[in-house]
């Protein structure tokens, strides 16, 4: 009975008991008991850990960026000379090649001649890049764009004479 009595008080004057809040210090004990002591420490503070990832930020974009001017200042510098004789080496192949396919009267198909030529366009372009921006990657592309020509060329070169043995078996002995 003491049960219905106290919770039919409770229901009557319930206005009464929302108005009111407990104080400060009722608050700082209820979050004590449930969090534990939450005291500001140095390494708590966000505005410590904010600093610190914008110093670090700083320091990696310093980073960056000087290496990047770095390496870009110096090894094209160093590597030139070896790049151009090893450009001049691969561009006698390749002219050597061309000219024993056009002496011998061999005839190339035209998508040969198609693919040769876009080749060769795509050197330029490269050739270009590496005068404006040298870099080990532009210089590899070139070397690459040398070589594919010359294959190219050696695959054609062989295509034409064994159609020509094919013509004339006499001359092959």
């Amino acid at each position: 009975m003491k049960k219905n009595t106290f919770e039919k008080f409770v229901h009557e004057h319930r206005d009464e008991f929302d108005d009111k809040s407990p104080s400060e210090n009722v608050w700082k004990q209820i979050s004590h008991a449930l969090f534990g002591s939450k005291s500001n420490s140095l390494w708590n503070s966000v505005s410590i850990w904010r600093a610190a990832a914008i110093v670090l930020m700083g320091v990696s974009v310093y980073l960056f960026f000087n290496k990047q001017f770095s390496l870009r200042d110096v090894k094209p510098l160093a590597n030139q000379q070896d790049f151009k004789d090893i450009e001049s080496f691969y561009t006698a192949q390749i002219s050597e090649k061309v000219a024993l396919i056009s002496n011998e009267g061999l005839f190339a198909d035209d998508s040969f001649t198609q693919d040769l030529q876009k080749l060769e366009a795509m050197y330029t372009v490269i050739s270009e890049e590496m005068k404006k921006h040298p870099s080990e990657k532009v210089k590899d592309a070139l070397v690459l764009n040398m070589l594919v020509r010359i294959d190219l060329l050696n695959q054609q070169i062989q295509k034409l004479e064994e159609s020509k043995e094919k013509k004339d078996p006499a001359t092959s002995i």
